[in-house]
């Protein structure tokens, strides 16, 4: 690894590529991955890629902003950021989350507290510019000099003054795409600073003031979703054919035969799942079918735009594109006259329309908003399910805990329920619950696949998870017993989908990643052909 010391003197002003990336100075991997022949490195840009992208920060692109070509160019862009800073600290442009900025900016103590926290920081070796306080604490001296009033004389006195440069702007452009907002800092900082919500507001810059963004996750995110009715560009009548083949699937799979409640008015439930899930993994909404049939549950899906997909990418770097999809949700459920939403598994789109759809949802929006995980632990402890764990014995099994159900809404008993319920085989990782890793594909990343962005995902931001489900089944970790990664979060799997594939861990290991209806549809004895099929996806 080089230059693991890092200025934020030398992150403004030294020329060229600020950091190099080496594997062989990240934290050594449990086997069989302590052999670095096994490991995959993090690719080099092409030479076309660096003279037509902005990477100076580590030599890794999430943004693919197109470098500038003139000085006058980047003082205009510089402008704008300042300009947009500055609207962060103005109620009428921030009301959402002015003040948990404003105490970030001004009260952090540089315990570094938080660095410990950081699975990122940690696992590349102590790498300064993947501290969370250091993003931080260049928006915090930008802020004291730029925002603050005579802020320029009293940051030169403190020593905290800083020049706004494209340079600096262009590599803090990049180094707020290299955090997963797990949020693992702001739940161990002791006096409540969140240096997540720093790297979200500083996207949030880009985006809004400056119409800078990953393109994944808003031209064919939150932009698409709103255009044609989903993240992945299925519309609504795709949306209708798709849910007949799948009715079709679960009576060739199980026997069962009964048509998929769509539209229904005045249900108890509008269940709304991850679009990516219908398309990539049919089998989790297909298993919710099953197990909501079996139980009697009065629940329904809507067609309407955007109603079937519970993706919300604004959540990540955007308030406006966040806004617009959530109220689109709220109407959906509005139309149909539900009395609650359940969110299947798709953590960012719990945070999205549990927590901080909290700031838009006024009057008749503010529709009941329910997790599946505790839906299905209600449905479990209250019988309505017939299940013999045993059918799931010959698979060892451990739990994913998502951030942003787990950390950030505090459900964490209800899974694990619903676990023990279905699985004699179940095993806690280290640490777990609130103190999970996240998969590495957070805030956005698990969809982010142009140029060299994926590698530094599996070897760097994924790299503690990884850890995590390699101890937790050591003493099996060969091929000949099955392992499940329970991961109840359509995002997470789509990280240890990439993850999984780099690292060879079905073949080498027998580990698949999964959803946790499979397991409770596996157990479901009246169904007699196993439900989860053992194969890599």
């Amino acid at each position: 690894m080089k230059n693991k010391k890092t200025s934020i003197k030398d992150f403004s002003n030294k020329e060229g590529q600020l950091v190099e990336l080496d594997n062989s100075g990240f934290l050594p991997l449990p086997p069989p991955y302590d052999k670095q022949e096994l490991e995959p490195k993090i690719g080099s840009l092409t030479e076309d890629a660096r003279k037509k992208y902005e990477c100076d920060l580590d030599g890794v692109v999430a943004v693919k902003f197109p470098r500038p070509e003139t000085e006058e160019e980047k003082r205009i862009l510089v402008e704008k950021f300042l300009s947009g800073l500055k609207k962060l600290f103005e109620k009428e442009n921030n009301w959402g989350f002015m003040q948990p900025l404003f105490l970030t900016m001004e009260y952090c103590a540089k315990c570094q507290t938080c660095a410990s926290a950081c699975p990122i920081y940690n696992e590349t070796g102590e790498m300064d510019i993947y501290r969370p306080t250091f993003r931080s604490d260049i928006l915090r001296r930008l802020y004291k000099t730029y925002v603050k009033k005579g802020g320029k004389f009293f940051a030169k006195v403190s020593g905290n003054d800083i020049e706004a440069s494209w340079t600096m702007i262009a590599r803090l452009m990049e180094l707020c795409y290299r955090c997963t907002i797990c949020r693992r800092c702001a739940q161990t900082c002791p006096v409540g600073v969140d240096n997540g919500l720093v790297t979200r507001e500083i996207r949030k810059i880009f985006s809004q003031e400056m119409g800078i963004n990953v393109e994944p996750l808003h031209k064919k995110g939150s932009v698409q979703q709103l255009k044609a009715g989903s993240s992945t560009g299925m519309i609504p009548a795709a949306f209708l054919d798709n849910i007949e083949f799948l009715e079709e699937e679960v009576e060739e799979r199980t026997g069962m035969n009964f048509k998929w409640p769509m539209d229904k008015a005045g249900a108890d439930i509008l269940l709304i799942h991850n679009a990516g899930e219908y398309l990539a993994w049919p089998e989790n909404p297909e298993a919710f079918a099953i197990i909501l049939e079996a139980a009697g549950i009065s629940y329904t899906l809507s067609s309407e735009l955007v109603g079937y997909d519970s993706v919300n990418y604004g959540v990540w770097y955007d308030d406006v594109q966040f806004a617009r999809v959530a109220i689109k949700h709220a109407q959906a459920a509005r139309k149909l006259g539900v009395k609650k939403i359940v969110l299947g598994e798709c953590g960012h789109a719990h945070k999205a329309l549990t927590v901080i759809a909290d700031r838009v949802f006024t009057g008749e929006f503010n529709i009941p908003r329910e997790s599946s995980l505790t839906l299905l632990d209600d449905i479990i402890k209250n019988g309505r399910l017939k299940l013999d764990p045993s059918r799931n014995d010959d698979i060892i099994t451990t739990l994913h805990d998502p951030c942003n159900v787990v950390r950030l809404m505090g459900i964490v008993q209800p899974q694990r329920n619903v676990l023990k319920a279905v699985s004699n085989n179940f095993r806690e990782m280290t640490p777990h619950g609130v103190e999970n890793y996240c998969c590495g594909g957070g805030s956005g990343f698990a969809i982010t696949q142009d140029l060299n962005f994926p590698d530094w995902r599996h070897t760097v931001s994924g790299r503690a998870k990884l850890r995590q489900i390699l101890d937790v089944f050591q003493d099996v970790i060969g091929p000949e017993q099955k392992k499940y990664v329970c991961a109840p979060c359509s995002n997470c799997k789509g990280a240890m989908r990439d993850m999984f594939a780099a690292y060879g861990l079905f073949e080498r290991c027998n580990i698949l990643y999964g959803g946790l209806v499979e397991l409770v549809v596996n157990a479901m004895p009246e169904i007699e052909k196993p439900f989860l099929e053992w194969e890599w996806h």
